[in-house]
């Protein structure tokens, strides 16, 4: 029953690969006697991060949450940066300053939340190396409740959404 779930999880996974969504699903937490879920539970689409030669950079892309509960990103890592922060991009004095998400982000059950230039999205500081256009950089989402979620994203050029960064202002 167990091969079959996998088998079930994996075809999901890949038919999502070929819609352009890069993923490792994320199950949700199996309330105890029920069913685990066959299929994705968060996913991420069209997933791009800003090219940068140095100092920071920042990823972006669509999560969909399938389950019938929020899902909360507590944190991101990746292997080109060895700071990576959730960040939301708010107003502060005419102007709009970028700082960490505190309590992190909320895919709304059965929604999205969209990660974009200019609002939510997650931030790599101290790049150990340039992000050229056209590379695969791998992210690992912490979830909330020990799940993690791995996606690759497609380095883009981009020049907009020149928000200030605001340290201090997040954890």
């Amino acid at each position: 029953m167990q091969f079959r779930h996998a088998l079930i999880a994996a075809a999901a996974a890949l038919s999502l690969a070929a819609c352009g969504t890069t993923t490792t699903p994320a199950a949700a937490p199996a309330a105890s006697g029920s069913p685990r879920p066959t299929g994705p539970v968060l996913t991420i689409a069209d997933p791009w991060v800003k090219t940068a030669a140095k100092g920071m950079s920042a990823a972006f892309g669509t999560l969909t949450n399938t389950s019938g509960q929020d899902i909360t990103v507590l944190s991101a890592s990746t292997p080109v940066s060895p700071m990576v922060e959730l960040h939301e991009t708010v107003e502060d004095g005419g102007k709009s300053v970028m700082r960490a998400k505190q309590g992190g982000f909320v895919v709304p059950a059965n929604g999205t939340l969209e990660l974009k230039p200019g609002g939510n999205h997650i931030m790599l500081m101290g790049l150990k190396e340039p992000v050229l256009p056209g590379a695969e950089v791998r992210f690992s989402l912490a979830l909330a409740g020990g799940a993690t979620m791995e996606f690759t994203a497609v380095g883009k050029d981009f020049a907009g959404a020149n928000e200030t960064y605001q340290p201090g202002h997040g954890g």
